[in-house]
């Protein structure tokens, strides 16, 4: 089963060789880890992921949940490899030795997180939501709040959430309605309602910390007058001890058609409920923000291990399953079966979701390695470069992954046939668990109204600059080699398409033709996808073309190969459709403008 969890070949060769994580040892901050210890911890986390995670995937979705009177029963087979997850304290790995962590680099745990929350995200989600939870209170929080609430929130002995979606609000943040009214003592009582609450309720930990935006009664309306409350399951006391239940319960949960043993609750604030403010009164979105963004960032990297499972499912699925004669032996009633590997469609289906897979690998974590230069980062340009990185991709990393993470999920129910359909194999609960990654952390449009509005246009196009320079100098390198530069001269013109397709935009958006603009701004994040696909592959290429050319070891050979060959497919095969894509966007059709509600069916 080692083999259909993630390629841990790949893996280290994202880490060490495209992304060098070894060089983050020569910092300050990293200075107590090498490669050595660097493998044993994705190691460790591989061997508990396989041994440990793995058995609840498909049996955690048969048992599901069981909500009663309030309370919210997990799957069974969750409990044991629960309690060791928080023996082990994986979830604290990023954080420092004083809240139960290790300290250890984002880029590295985007690794291990392949082999624990990629595994089964509906149960990795009980213990991970704490940590974006606990990050607001690092970052915003009063230094008794921090000492009440981090460890326990790191380590996912308290679990967390975000109560953030009403039922007549949505994603219209600004149109919330649960209040909070200001008590003598300092705190707050709330009362309203949320939905759509992962890990809202569940058994799983000994409390649950909510973050809940509310309205302090008088503040302005929208979303200038929101304020954000940490609301405690059971009441912390001042000395740290487990206080009253407070007035927050579960209502409901949803009826999903994944995830499901995570339970998506409907939670209701009633007249004994009360919070803490957390930060200053109407910031709520600003400290909120924090964790929507960390969110954000997890929903891409949910997505990409899903398709990666789906990958290695149907590769080993197509190695396995005999069907039909070679086309060699078509016309010989005699000859054997052959694996359906070596059918071309199949082969062809393969190739493209490897391409997307490690494409989107190596795109997850190098935004995730963008964090550990801010953090060694020697100076503050330093610092702002890769925080601008994080800010203009973040956006094209949820969603991009999330749709083509779908989309591979789909591919491998095809690679499967018939088979594919039915529960007898884990690939269609893999797609039923990675739709909802489109919707949720903001959907599509959302995710593509911002990087129109607001992404491409930061420091008035500097950031956006400074990422086509990157991708021009892995063209460059690219030109180097004769294996690569066919490619190399197929991107280039990609890059200079998609530059005036974004001047395009931007002068549209400042026209009384805007709202075409939004209408298209899917499309162009798809674009914009499809081309950071290309560089991640074509980048990859370059290491491979190099070790090739430096005498690789005969074991590697065949990897290497497939770099180079995944990236021409990619470059070959998909890129002129994103073209066609192009020309669409600056086609600028408008009907879905024009067009009546009648005339939709409405």
């Amino acid at each position: 089963m080692a083999d259909l969890v993630a390629d841990r070949r790949d893996v280290e060769f994202v880490l060490f060789d495209q992304l060098n994580a070894e060089q983050l040892t020569a910092s300050e901050r990293y200075s107590d880890f090498n490669k050595k210890i660097f493998d044993m911890i994705i190691n460790e986390a591989r061997n508990f992921g396989i041994k440990e995670i793995l058995p609840t995937y498909m049996e955690g979705d048969k048992q599901g949940i069981v909500f009663d009177e309030g309370e919210v029963r997990t799957p069974e087979c969750y409990r044991k490899p629960f309690e060791r997850l928080k023996a082990a304290e994986w979830t604290a790995m990023t954080e420092d030795t004083q809240y139960g962590g290790q300290g250890i680099p984002e880029l590295i745990s985007m690794a291990v997180q392949e082999y624990i929350t990629g595994i089964n995200f509906a149960f990795a989600s009980y213990a991970h939501l704490g940590h974006g939870t606990g990050k607001m209170i690092e970052l915003f929080g009063t230094e008794l709040q921090k000492k009440l609430f981090l460890k326990n929130l790191y380590t996912a002995h308290w679990g967390g959430t975000m109560l953030l979606t009403e039922p007549q609000a949505g994603s219209d943040v600004g149109a919330l309605t649960t209040t909070a009214r200001r008590n003598p003592d300092g705190t707050y009582t709330l009362t309203g309602n949320k939905i759509f609450i992962t890990a809202g309720e569940h058994d799983l930990a000994e409390n649950i910390i909510h973050p809940v935006l509310a309205r302090i009664e008088g503040a302005p309306a929208g979303t200038r007058g929101i304020s954000l409350f940490i609301v405690p399951k059971f009441w912390v006391n001042d000395d740290g001890s487990q206080g009253k239940r407070n007035g927050i319960f579960c209502t409901g949960v949803e009826e999903k058609m994944g995830l499901h043993g995570s339970a998506t609750c409907s939670m209701a604030l009633g007249e004994n409920c009360y919070g803490l403010l957390l930060g200053e009164e109407n910031q709520g979105m600003k400290v909120m923000f924090h964790m929507m963004n960390e969110a954000r960032l997890g929903v891409g990297l949910q997505a990409f291990t899903h398709a990666s499972n789906a990958y290695l499912y149907a590769l080993n699925y197509a190695k396995d399953r005999l069907q039909g004669r070679a086309l060699e032996q078509i016309l010989e009633p005699d000859a054997p079966q052959v694996a359906i590997i070596n059918h071309p469609d199949v082969r062809r289906m393969l190739l493209e979701m490897k391409a997307y897979v490690e494409g989107m690998r190596s795109f997850t974590y190098y935004v995730a390695s963008c964090f550990d230069h801010i953090k060694t980062a020697g100076s503050d340009k330093e610092k702002a470069w890769h925080q601008d990185m994080i800010d203009l991709l973040t956006p094209v990393l949820k969603t991009y992954n999330s749709n083509k993470g779908f989309d591979v999920c789909i591919k491998a129910m095809q690679v499967h046939g018939g088979a594919g359909y039915t529960k007898d194999y884990p690939v269609e609960q893999l797609a039923r668990d990675c739709k909802i990654a489109s919707i949720y952390e903001g959907t599509d449009g959302i995710q593509a109204m911002d990087l129109v509005a607001r992404k491409l246009g930061m420091k008035q196009g500097k950031v956006f600059q400074e990422f086509i320079q990157t991708i021009n100098q892995t063209i460059d390198q690219a030109r180097e080699f004769e294996a690569l530069k066919p490619l190399a001269e197929k991107m280039e013109p990609l890059v200079t398409a998609f530059c005036e397709t974004v001047a395009f935009m931007g002068e549209n958006l400042l026209s009384p033709r805007f709202k075409t603009v939004f209408g298209h701004s899917v499309p162009f994040l798809e674009v914009m996808g499809d081309l950071v696909m290309a560089w991640m592959l074509l980048w990859r290429s370059v290491i491979a073309a190099t070790r090739l050319a430096n005498g690789a070891k005969k074991k590697d050979l065949d990897f290497y190969d497939g770099q180079i060959k995944t990236a021409d497919y990619f470059i070959n095969n998909i890129l002129p459709v994103t073209h066609g894509k192009i020309a669409s966007i600056k086609g600028f059709g408008n009907a879905a403008i024009e067009i009546t509600d009648k005339g939709l069916g409405a």
